[in-house]
């Protein structure tokens, strides 16, 4: 192929050599046959025409073929137009030659117009060097616009030997699709040459050489991770086939859904822009004041719309199914900027179902999806009963399709994967509970989305109610009931029970229900046991964790607490075993003396004791007792 490129200026001095002599019959009236040879950028020209092109110079946003010959053809290409010689166009296109040429109103000779040219001025300023007999520079940038312009021209070689269609075509398949960089380059120079690149196979061939020279698994991406920002280069519908075609050769899902992310990344700015948050509610003449960071700007005009939409359409469209494919927060940004730009609602809930499927590798920052209004592209909603500042319809719909998936996975447990979800469900209720115009039936439906099974300890729940209502000081005791009764509160932790029993935002009823399974935990943890609805699942151990020394403590406080009172009763056996046998005795105010001793001994050691305790009440009632029982076998006696 090297040796077909280096001995190209031959041919072309060779042919344009002929097609002078051609001309020189035809137009000159001398009949001399000797010929000079005269160079002029190494084109060998006839005597009689001493250079038919000395040189091709730009004026303005005109080409001019300045010779000693007068130019006969002005052709325009855009908004360019060149000036040149009919023949030596004639004699290599035969699309010029078929033509009828209109005479020129202004000048004199032809005018042609060419119309949709492909490549534009740039390849027909190349083409007519190539005319004209001057050397041929063909790289990966120029070969697509110049096989697609030369196929307008018919430069075939039926025109003439060594012609641009078979040269163009030699150089894309020999040179071009044997290098990963060169059909990168020749695949992004296509994107104007629609549909001439598609129907002349350029497009094709340059997808199905990267496909096959693209990594297929892992190992191979660690030492090859670069084809991917190349690709990602790529516009979208060249960026589909090339995956299609990647897909069709085996490639792992994994490798393919690592391309996408990374086109995602480079074509999605808003991919990466997080939510501000709930982090400024302020009323403002009774509207509510949002702040959202979308990474859209307002001055996005609506061509750019429509692009991003038809990219996150595309890229979704060949998501490969697997779950190994994209991570779920992938899924769930791609969410976002599918409401943002209004994408179809098959592809909204194709991409709800697939992250709710894989919900427990999820966070709350990425279901924190906005409340948008798709007829408004991506505006914040304004009636009033759809102004909350999340979409927790999104988030419900999800947990939905977790659930439907557990019941399907017939391998695994029933339960399995749920406490996670359950744990991020309710760090997000304590998230969205600060929106004052969330109401309480979607809360609650929220709440209600798992089975109570699904959780093993309330605590966080609890957290989220007690944030819904403190956001929501106005709900009457009716809504407070029943916002109270999605908890359980035999399942709080000590610590929550403690925080409950003193929390004046909750209903009198939940309050004495939590008190009564305070005493129950308490009774049990007095008793060596282990607190209720224990479960050795995470939660249960995240949320011990905080009460576990506090358990201990307590369970050697109370068996200080028995020795004292061990103490206390042999004591007081003592007193009265004195106390009776003095009586039978003597009878007289010295056994008295004794025994009241005896007895304010005792009292001070039950004060000291109740000092001890310091805020067991029921410690403090069972001493209180003892006392009194104490001073009223006193008077029996």
């Amino acid at each position: 192929m090297l040796g077909a490129l280096t001995a190209m200026p031959y041919i072309l001095i060779v042919t344009m050599k002929k097609s002078l002599l051609v001309v020189q019959s035809q137009s000159s009236e001398s009949d001399s046959d000797g010929t000079d040879q005269a160079h002029n950028q190494s084109i060998v020209v006839p005597t009689t025409v001493i250079a038919i092109a000395d040189s091709i110079q730009k004026k303005d946003n005109s080409w001019v073929v300045t010779s000693q010959i007068a130019t006969d053809l002005s052709i325009q290409v855009q908004d360019v137009t060149f000036t040149v010689h009919k023949y030596p166009l004639v004699s290599k296109c035969g699309y010029i030659g078929r033509l009828e040429l209109q005479p020129s109103i202004s000048n004199f000779g032809y005018e042609l117009k060419l119309e949709n040219f492909p490549g534009g001025s740039e390849a027909f300023e190349i083409i007519l060097k190539f005319c004209y007999g001057l050397p041929l520079d063909l790289n990966p940038s120029n070969s697509a616009p110049l096989r697609c312009a030369s196929e307008f021209l018919e430069m075939s070689e039926e025109i003439d030997d060594g012609n641009l269609i078979s040269k163009t075509e030699a150089f894309l398949t020999f040179v071009v699709l044997s290098s990963w960089k060169d059909t990168i380059t020749v695949l992004k120079s296509c994107e104007t040459l629609s549909p001439w690149a598609e129907n002349l196979q350029i497009v094709r061939r340059c997808c199905d050489s990267i496909a096959w020279k693209a990594p297929r698994d892992n190992s191979m991406v660690n030492d090859e991770g670069w084809c991917f920002d190349d690709v990602a280069s790529l516009r979208i519908d060249h960026f589909t086939r090339i995956i299609t075609a990647i897909r069709a050769k085996g490639a792992k899902p994994e490798i393919i859904g690592k391309c996408i992310m990374r086109y995602a990344d480079i074509w999605l700015p808003g991919m990466d822009a997080e939510l501000e948050g709930l982090r400024g509610y302020g009323y403002g003449k009774n509207e509510l004041q949002f702040s959202i960071l979308t990474g859209r700007k307002e001055d996005e005009g609506i061509e750019h719309s429509k692009e991003q939409k038809s990219i996150i359409e595309s890229l979704v469209s060949i998501l490969p199914p697997q779950p190994e494919a994209a991570p779920c927060k992938f899924l769930l940004k791609m969410l976002k900027m599918a409401m943002v730009y209004s994408a179809s609602q098959a592809l909204i809930s194709e991409l709800e179902k697939r992250a709710g499927m894989m919900l427990e590798n999820a966070n709350v920052n990425d279901l924190l999806i906005p409340n948008y209004k798709s007829e408004d592209q991506g505006k914040m909603v304004k009636s009033l009963e759809k102004r909350t500042m999340h979409n927790t319809d999104v988030v419900q719909r999800m947990v939905e399709y977790f659930l439907m998936h557990e019941q399907e996975k017939q391998q695994l447990p029933p339960t399995s994967g749920k406490s996670s979800v359950s744990k991020l469900l309710e760090n997000y209720l304590a998230e969205v509970a600060k929106d004052p115009n969330l109401s309480i039936t979607k809360f609650q439906l929220l709440a209600e989305a798992l089975p109570e099974r699904a959780r093993a300890c309330d605590d966080g729940l609890y957290r989220a109610i007690d944030t819904y209502l403190k956001t929501h000081p106005s709900l009457s005791e009716y809504d407070r009931r029943r916002l109270c009764k999605i908890m359980s509160c035999g399942k709080l932790s000590l610590d929550a029970c403690m925080h409950a029993a003193q929390n004046d935002r909750l209903p009198l009823r939940t309050v004495i229900q939590v008190l009564f399974s305070e005493q129950v935990k308490m009774r049990a943890a007095m008793q060596g046991k282990e607190p209720a609805a224990s479960d050795n699942n995470s939660e249960q151990e995240i949320t011990q964790t905080s009460t576990k020394t506090e358990i201990m403590t307590l369970r050697a406080e109370l068996e200080n607490v028995k020795t004292q009172m061990t103490e206390l009763q042999r004591d007081y056996s003592e007193l009265q075993h004195e106390y009776e046998k003095q009586n039978n005795k003597h009878r007289n105010g010295s056994a008295w003396n004794f025994g009241w001793t005896k007895i304010r001994t005792s009292a001070l050691f039950h004060r000291k004791l109740d000092g001890n305790e310091g805020g067991e009440g029921h410690q403090r009632s069972n001493s209180l007792g003892s006392k009194i029982n104490f001073r009223r076998r006193l008077s029996i006696s």
